[in-house]
């Protein structure tokens, strides 16, 4: 039985009711096998057709960055279909560790750094597109995301919120993207999961233009 996902890195707690007495499983998504403790590192299988999704997007040679990226999910599927070259940042060293040995059991190439992103980001080079696949605060480092990402590159930021919280969310971005003094095209936020009663987990498109 799986609670509530709290603490630093967003993990659960985790009773075990029946069958085996281990937390530890591979999980096969979109072509990829990816090794998981379910107590010790977030992870969503509910959220595999937003990330083949993203996948598709991506065109060849493009240079991505996947913020939050945990056990390297979907740094790994970027870099299993696609010739994109991948970075993926973790604050969670756990996730982390199992990101590293998805990444040898896949046999693909991801650059992988663990620690924070307001500390690691900057120190990396520019992106032709970012994924910050981390709802409950995203916004708050759009900043970095602006700061990295490439003239014509695409922003991927996801939110929780109901249809009444869009206005609010889309002017917070909207802000962050003047201040940063950039210009971008926002799109329509798209669901893609439910989260709670009336709110859903949304994507925004943000093409920065300059």
């Amino acid at each position: 039985k799986m609670g509530r996902y709290a603490g630093k890195y967003r993990t659960p707690s985790i009773r075990i009711l029946g069958g085996e007495k281990r937390k530890e499983t591979v999980h096969k998504e979109n072509g990829v096998l990816l090794k998981v403790h379910v107590e010790k590192v977030y992870f969503s299988a509910r959220t595999a057709t937003e990330r083949l999704k993203i996948v598709e997007g991506v065109k060849k040679k493009e240079k991505v960055l996947v913020m939050f990226s945990g056990i390297g999910v979907l740094p790994i599927e970027i870099a299993k279909h696609t010739q994109a070259d991948v970075t993926g940042v973790e604050i969670n060293p756990a996730a982390h560790m199992y990101a590293l040995e998805n990444v040898k059991l896949n046999k693909v190439n991801v650059a992988l750094h663990c620690g924070e992103v307001r500390r690691i980001v900057p120190k990396l080079g520019k992106f032709d597109r970012i994924v910050m696949p981390l709802p409950n605060n995203a916004t708050s480092f759009l900043d970095i995301a602006l700061s990295k990402i490439k003239k014509n590159g695409i922003i991927h930021l996801y939110a929780f919120g109901a249809e009444e919280d869009v206005p609010t969310l889309k002017k917070e971005i909207v802000e962050k993207v003047k201040k940063a003094k950039k210009k971008a095209r926002i799109s329509k936020p798209i669901a893609c999961g439910q989260f709670a009663p009336g709110k859903s987990r949304l994507r925004f498109n943000i093409k920065v233009l300059l």
